[in-house]
């Protein structure tokens, strides 16, 4: 007879094996999956999907109409908030109980760059919601009582949120400073835009022919067979224009130019100070720079494990100024960039803490910083690249950008393979150019304690 003692150690092993080979086989089939986009053409209409495992589905229709390509002030927000509105065949009430009945969710959005109007909802639901928004795009009605009484009251209060916001304010800020226009339109109207002078009805649904132009837009998927839903766009997405009416206007073509420069506003609800060199474009146009993105990982200053202060170059010369909370962020455009370092918090904290952030830079660019350093901020910006890569809603908008800016749709496993290729000496260079060129900085707060630029050592 098997002693009790010898079955269960027998037993624990095969357990532990089990457990071992189940894990093994789990990792091999998270590895093998491929989120690349397979890209087509349907109808005039550029198409790009992913047939990811799953019961939904997210499609999305990203349009290259957002702040930097609006003719006027506030046509990008118009059109976004006019989305699934009436139609010339439903209503918004019809369109809303219908959406309530399938258990799918619909949204639009615009950023500098893209307005994006799509849905989620149950896979075999795709005929119906290919319909619906190709029906949006092409046939909703942009009538004066909508545009007044629901449209209008919406944009202010997205307005009233920026204003109320430093942070957010500081960032519209920057941008206009760096960029001044195109990129540098600010996301919403300000309170002193003159909004009837520029925005009516029939002035939107003129710039609706433009923005929803075959050559202006494209489809995106997540959890689509792609000859599936190239079938539904051929048949839905039939009423729209080719190209572009030519009797309107095209702003925000040119190529993006940097500036830099600092502005100083007040405000009483926070204080926050914006540090803004230019950046990377994207990975599918000629303006990439993966080591600028390397640059923002190894700056960091927001930790990324909870209870820690974190270990990157930020957040140990910011240690002494727990007041002040410092972020590095990397805003990512089709032909251009924007590297910024914001904070928040207490203006007399902060005011010490920005002369620390100049200096961290600076020891970049003198080759200060270890190679264990540069090595963490190269995996660090690999990941934030994958992982923004992978996500539902910002793969959508990069890849449908890509396809209509340069035909191109956004493949992560690539920007993943050039992140790895980033050099000690090419972090070094790219953080000496920013030093020696023009900064952006942009200030809003107590003005009386907030520091110039010139103060804390920045060119601008």
């Amino acid at each position: 007879m098997i002693p009790r003692a010898a079955l269960a150690r027998n037993g624990q092993r095969a357990l532990q094996w089990q457990m071992r080979s189940n894990n093994w086989r789990c990792l091999a089939t998270a590895a093998s999956g491929s989120f690349s986009y397979e890209i087509g053409d349907a109808g005039g209409v550029k198409v790009a999907s992913r047939d990811l495992p799953g019961p939904t589905t997210h499609l999305a229709v990203v349009a290259k109409a957002g702040t930097r390509y609006q003719p006027l002030p506030g046509f990008s927000e118009g059109l976004e908030k006019f989305s699934f509105k009436n139609t010339w065949k439903r209503s918004a009430l019809r369109i809303t109980r219908e959406t309530e009945l399938l258990g799918g969710e619909y949204s639009s959005y615009h950023s500098r760059e893209n307005l994006v109007v799509g849905a989620k909802f149950l896979r075999d639901d795709l005929p119906y919601f290919a319909e619906l928004i190709g029906e949006v795009i092409s046939q909703t009605k942009y009538t004066a009582h909508e545009l007044h009484e629901e449209v209008e009251p919406n944009m202010n209060f997205s307005r009233k949120e920026l204003l109320g916001n430093p942070l957010e304010f500081a960032m519209n800020s920057a941008h206009g400073v760096a960029f001044h226009r195109g990129l540098g339109n600010s996301l919403h109207p300000s309170s002193s835009t003159p909004m009837t002078k520029y925005l009516n009805e029939n002035r939107l649904q003129q710039y609706s022919r433009v923005a929803y132009a075959k050559s202006n837009f494209a489809v995106v998927a997540n959890g689509a067979d792609h000859q599936e839903l190239s079938k539904w766009i051929n048949e839905f997405f039939t009423e729209l224009d080719q190209s572009p009416p030519q009797d309107f206007p095209s702003t925000g073509t040119e190529s993006t130019k940097y500036y830099g420069g600092e502005e100083r506003i007040a405000h009483d609800s926070g204080n926050t100070m914006v540090i803004a060199f230019p950046g990377s474009g994207s990975a599918t146009g000629n303006s990439y720079k993966p080591e600028s993105q390397v640059l923002a990982a190894l700056l960091g200053g927001q930790s990324n494990i909870k209870w820690t202060p974190g270990f990157s170059l930020l957040s140990k010369a910011t240690a002494a100024y727990p007041q002040a909370h410092t972020a590095t962020a990397h805003h990512t455009y089709s032909d251009a960039g924007l590297l910024t370092i914001s904070m928040y918090g207490n203006a007399d904290q902060i005011r010490q803490a920005s002369q620390e952030v100049v200096k961290a830079i600076k020891s970049v660019a003198a080759g200060n910083v270890g190679r264990e350093e540069i090595k963490k901020a190269v995996a660090a910006a690999k990941f934030k690249a994958l992982e923004s890569g992978q996500n539902m809603n910002t793969g959508i908008e990069l890849t449908g950008a890509g396809l209509v800016q340069g035909g191109k749709a956004f493949q992560i496993d690539e920007l993943g393979k050039s992140i790895d290729t980033v050099t000690e000496d090419q972090v070094k260079t790219v953080a000496k150019s920013l030093l020696d060129g023009r900064a952006t900085v942009s200030t809003v707060g107590d003005l009386f304690i907030l520091p110039f630029a010139e103060e804390i050592g920045l060119n601008v």
